[in-house]
Parts: structure tokens; sequence; C-alpha cells
């Protein structure tokens, strides 16, 4: 019997994550899951990714990107696209469930983890690079309005020590590494891939009673070609593996190819023809428009050809969105191929602004003190349609801005306040 008050839940920014969401979806099922499944979503995901999601899952919620603009930090990871995995904390909006296991979407399920749901929040795995801190690619919550708007104030005033989400909940959760040793979820339930290597007598001994894989760092899944006929990962001078790791890859394009990408192919054939209708019927109400007829508002033509499929109208949500073919042949082998979106997008900031703060949600954690500084506004979102003409540019601030800035500890260390910057201006006076 399927428990409806539960679900694993995961996320895609974009549509590249959202190929490793539908591995990570199509591999609950494979193993027989008995809970729901839910995926939070970002209005740079396309129609055509939207339509394979609500296949593979059962609840597709669409929600605001959060992020932390935190480059200072981020460029310490060497990661400055891991601002937006703030975004994750939607959900503990999803108070529809009771309880979920949040899991990345560069995770892979190797067999059935519904007992995952017997731990209780905030349950997590140690992170190979510091195990006193959690890895946040897999954790176990409660849903809750409460403790969604602790974190966003929390974020607010104190930031993440990474500049992403593992950083903020490791903060927020600070507890977790002495008070409650249950809460510690063995590493088999999010083995890095990394760690593979870097503890490779480990893994031959614990590495065949793994349950999850995280597929950690920028190369992802997808980031590799894959041999359809020999079912082999291809790798180049941008991409290299170990041969610990190859079996979990050619997994997950084992996944891919046989459940996925024929899913993708047919909810964009389905479009496809869609818009080929529409665009027939477009025709045909134009002629009848020259010939005098009535005529109702229509929406603005498809492009098709062979190759691919580009939307340029509003889809059921108001969005606009553009997918470009999903995967494309290079030289026998199939690279997985991402449009970028096709929507700018005003998205909700957070700035750390360092602060005390101390709250306590149901007795179960707890956070300490951080710096003091001011406050960021509010968490505002506003989406501008692909029609509209992108914002002038703001003017540059005065001199007084500048300085009120500094005062105030926002300096722009990556910009007009760099090092280089200051040297040039210091020695254009002592010349």
């Amino acid at each position: 019997m399927p428990v409806t008050d539960q679900a694993f839940v995961t996320l895609g920014t974009n549509d590249a994550y959202c190929h490793g969401a539908l591995v990570l979806g199509q591999s609950l099922r494979n193993h027989r899951t008995s809970r729901m499944l839910a995926i939070l979503i970002t209005p740079q995901v396309s129609r055509v990714m939207r339509a394979g999601l609500s296949n593979v899952f059962d609840t597709v919620v669409d929600v605001d990107e959060i992020d932390s603009k935190d480059a200072v930090r981020l460029a310490l990871l060497k990661r400055p696209e891991l601002g937006v995995t703030f975004t994750k904390l939607h959900c503990w909006t999803l108070t529809q469930y009771n309880k979920c296991v949040f899991m990345d979407a560069d995770t892979l399920v190797l067999c059935n983890v519904d007992e995952l749901f017997d731990r209780e929040e905030f349950s997590a795995a140690p992170d190979s690079g510091w195990p006193d801190c959690f890895n946040s690619g897999v954790f176990v919550f409660r849903p809750s309005l409460k403790t969604f708007e602790l974190l966003l104030k929390f974020a607010n005033e104190c930031g993440s020590f990474d500049g992403g989400d593992q950083g903020l909940l490791n903060m927020f959760f600070s507890d977790w590494a002495t008070m409650d040793i249950s809460k510690h979820l063995p590493f088999l339930y999010n083995l890095s891939s990394s760690a593979i290597y870097t503890y490779a007598p480990a893994f031959r001994y614990f590495g065949k009673d793994a349950k999850v894989v995280h597929f950690l760092g920028s190369a992802k899944p997808w980031s590799y070609k894959y041999n359809l006929e020999t079912k082999t990962v291809i790798e180049d001078c941008s991409t290299s593996l170990s041969e610990s790791q190859r079996p979990f890859l050619e997994l997950w394009w084992e996944m891919y190819s046989s459940s996925i990408l024929p899913l993708l192919e047919k909810c964009q054939e389905s479009h496809a023809s869609e818009h080929q209708k529409e665009e027939l019927d477009l025709s045909e109400n134009q002629t009848e428009f020259e010939e005098g007829s009535l005529v109702s508002s229509y929406p603005l033509p498809m492009s098709v050809n062979t190759e691919c499929v580009t939307e340029t109208t509003a889809d059921s949500c108001g969005k606009f969105s553009a997918n470009s073919q999903l995967v494309q042949k290079v030289d026998g082998s199939h690279a997985i191929i991402v449009a970028e979106p096709s929507q700018s997008s005003t998205l909700p900031t957070v700035q750390p602004a360092l602060q005390h703060a101390e709250e306590t949600v149901d007795g179960g954690f707890y956070f300490g003190t951080c710096e003091k500084g001011k406050t960021q506004e509010e968490l505002t979102s506003s989406i501008s349609e692909l029609s509209i003409p992108p914002e002038p540019e703001p003017e540059p601030p005065s001199a007084e801005d500048q300085r009120r800035k500094w005062e105030e500890g926002h300096i722009d260390y990556l910009g007009k306040d760099a090092f280089e910057n200051i040297q040039k201006k210091l020695d254009s006076f002592l010349l």
C-alpha cells in the first residue's frame, strides 16, 4: 500500500539537473518504494521537461529560485553555481506530507531505502570532506512552515559558511554532530563518488552494501558521453573517472537510456505535434481574417524543425521556456544537450548579514552566535516575460553611497573593491 503522507523530495533548478532527477525518481520506482515522489522546480525548467517529470513524480511543485549570491565563499569551493541550492529550503513548505527524505538530483538509489522514514529530523550522513558536518545531499526532515521561516531568517542574518545550502543547514542544525547519534545516517546512504578513490580499501570492503551513490563535484553523470552500442561511458580531457566510479556512471546511463530517454522523446514528439496543429489552426484563421471573417486572439506561432523544438508561447503557468534537442549523437556516442533558459528572472537574494540569533523548534535544534551586521530586505521575487526588454543597467553608485556600503560591511571584493583595483588607486596617488 502506498504511504501518501510521506515522500521522497528532490530539486531541479534547470533542465540539466532535471535529467538527474528523472533518473533518481526512476531508480526509486524500480526499487518499489511505497512513498510518494515530489520534485521542486524553478521557472527555468522547460515545458518538455515538465511533461517528463509529471510522468515520474507524483507531485511537481513550482517554486521561486533562492540564490545566496555569496560569491566570496562560493569561490573557495570553486562552485559559483551552488548559490541556487538555497532553493532547497522550499522543501519545508511541503506540509501535505508529515515526513520526507530529501535527495539531491545527482544521487542514485541502488536498493529500496524506505527505512529512512524510520529516522527523525534532522538525520543525515557525515560529509566525506569534513565528517563533523553532514552532507546535505540526503537528509530526513519534517515539513513545517515555522521551520521554513526560521531558515529564511537565519539565512538573511547569518548566511552560510560555504555560500550554499550545506553550510547554511549545518549552521542551523548545529548540534547534529554531538546531540543524537541516531540521527547520523550510515555513509552507505550517501556514498560520495569522490570518496571511492580517496579511500579505496574501505570501498572495496563496504561498497557492495552501498544504498545511495552521490555524484559529488562539478562533473555529473550527464557531463559524460555514453555509447549506446557498447554501453560504456566515454571520458575526455574535461571528465575523468576511476574504475570504481565507472560502474555507477554506467548504471546511471543505462537507466537513462532505457527509461528516461524514450519518455522525453515521447514528450517532445507530443509537444511537436501540438505545435504543428496550433500552427495549422493559426494559418487557417489567418486566411479567414484575410477574407473578412471574425478573428479571435491567438498565441504566438511555434517554430518546429526536424532537430529541435523551440517554444515561444507561454505555458500553462504563464512562464516562458525553451528546450533544444535532449540528446545529440556525437561521433557514435550520445550526450545530453540542454538549451539555455529563455527568460530572465529577478530572483530572491539572501545576503549574509552577520548577527546573533537563537531559536528552538519543538526542542529539536538551536543555532548560536554569528557576527553582527544589517539584515537584508525580505525575500522578493518577480519574473519578467520573454517579450519584455532587459532592464537598463543601474547608474554607478556615488562616492557617498560607496563610503556608506564600506561602513556597513558591504564590500565588493570581486569587483570595484578588489585588491588590484585598490592597489592601482594607491599607486596613482604615490606616483
